[in-house]
């Protein structure tokens, strides 16, 4: 009895002593990488604001679930960019608002300053917009009142920013998590075909120009300038006083933190198109607008569904519109070191969105205009960046590899050729 206790106590103490040890580490290395997740969430928010959902529900409404393949490859090219963006944030210390004006030309920042602007108001346009819609359609608070409720709730949550970014990221996280609980709820209600679902995933099909169109229109609402310029800007609270190693382990956190909230949007937007593909097209309905969208939901699917539909968008309205105000922040205080207070530049980006929802234009079009809007400035923010970080003098280290410059300038291409024919098609009345 006595030998075996001797042959088998030290066997249990090993194997309680291991467990002991273990969990320590791994709890350790998790609290580590949740230190740095973040960032991308915020950035996240721009990839589900309220165009995603006008251009994901008219895709499915129309072509069922053949554009899901856009989506992905969309979302491919928005982590390729946005992960390119915390590089240079990391690797330089600044913005890249405040490299542009390093780098380029007085006059040329302030040509980048005046069209980012007017992109960062026309983003913020339209996230507002459906800050109000999911006002008027869950509560049916008339519009005008719906705009002004949507103006404090934007303006009281980048105040909160005062208190640490941190705080911001945290209810930005909270934002993006009702979008995904809502439209969970959607994917069980509308019980798609997941096998046309997979395949149209895989495989990239565009059934007709009008299917273009609209895969221009989805790529232009999921590769959004104003968040290329704000998560450079993100990243610095956590790139004070750190050597070249540290800033390594930095962007490689960064890197797990954009693969994990951009995969999130992924599905997100996914699942907007697939509930749209199995609800609306299946039933032969083409949605134009999304109240529309929501009208419809109820008599199919019942209240829970709308109710989740208009959950989804007025989280996604309050979240990207916080956001919008914010990288218009970063915009007007980069290019020029323009020194405005901080309240009015906050006013100044949702002062747009509340006009047009005052003067009654009609939402649907002023959400178009503003991807249009959003178009122009593409270019702008994608290969000031690429040029930025392939420059070894300024990014050292972190300096793009060929493979890399290769893989940005054929995205770069790809979205300034499809965004070109966006703004071909409005302007020749193609739309």
């Amino acid at each position: 009895m006595n030998k075996e206790n001797v042959l088998t106590t030290p066997y249990k103490l090993k194997s309680v002593e291991t467990g002991i040890n273990s969990n320590p580490t791994v709890l350790k290395k998790l609290k580590g990488l949740l230190k740095f997740l973040g960032p991308a969430f915020v950035v996240s928010v721009a990839y589900v604001d309220p165009g995603n959902f006008a251009t994901n529900i008219s895709g499915g409404s129309i072509f069922n679930y053949s554009l899901i393949w856009v989506i992905l490859w969309s979302n491919l090219m928005a982590i390729f960019l946005q992960i390119m963006s915390a590089k240079l944030g990391i690797a330089t210390g600044k913005n890249l608002t405040q490299m542009c004006r390093i780098i380029f030309s007085k006059r040329m920042n302030w040509f980048f300053y005046i069209i980012a602007s007017l992109a960062a108001m026309a983003t913020t346009m339209a996230e507002f917009i459906g800050g109000v819609l999911g006002f008027y359609l869950l509560f049916g608070i008339p519009i005008s009142y719906s705009a002004i409720l949507t103006a404090i709730v934007t303006f009281i949550i980048v105040y909160l920013q005062k208190y640490g970014q941190r705080v911001i990221e945290i209810i930005i996280t909270l934002f993006v998590a009702v979008i995904c609980v809502s439209y969970t709820i959607e994917l069980f209600l509308a019980k798609p075909e997941w096998s046309q679902v997979a395949l149209h995933t895989l495989i990239p099909s565009l059934p007709n120009g009008q299917a273009v169109l609209i895969a221009v229109g989805m790529l232009g609402a999921t590769v959004m300038p104003h968040v290329i310029y704000l998560h450079s800007e993100l990243v610095q609270c956590r790139n004070n006083g750190m050597t070249l190693e540290e800033k390594k382990k930095h962007f490689r956190m960064e890197k797990i933190d954009v693969f994990i909230a951009m995969n999130i949007a992924f599905i997100v937007n996914a699942a907007m198109v697939i509930v749209s593909a199995s609800v609306f097209y299946s039933r032969g309905i083409s949605v134009e607008s999304i109240e529309q969208a929501h009208r419809s939901l109820e008599p199919l699917l019942g209240t829970l569904s709308s109710g989740a539909f208009g959950a989804a968008l007025l989280a996604s309205g309050f979240s990207s519109s916080s956001v919008g105000a914010m990288a218009g922040e970063t915009i007007m205080d980069g290019f020029v070191d323009l020194k405005i207070p901080a309240p009015i530049r906050r006013l100044v980006t949702m002062l747009p969105g509340l006009i047009v929802i005052v003067i009654g234009v009609n939402p649907m079009k002023a959400l178009l205009m503003s991807q249009v809007c959003l178009s122009f400035v593409l270019p702008v923010a994608i290969i000031s960046m690429l040029k930025i970080t392939s420059r070894k003098d300024l990014m050292g280290d972190f300096v793009n590899k060929p493979f890399v410059k290769i893989i940005g300038w054929v995205i770069a291409t790809m979205i300034i050729s499809m965004n070109a024919v966006l703004i071909y098609l409005t302007f020749t009345g193609g739309i």
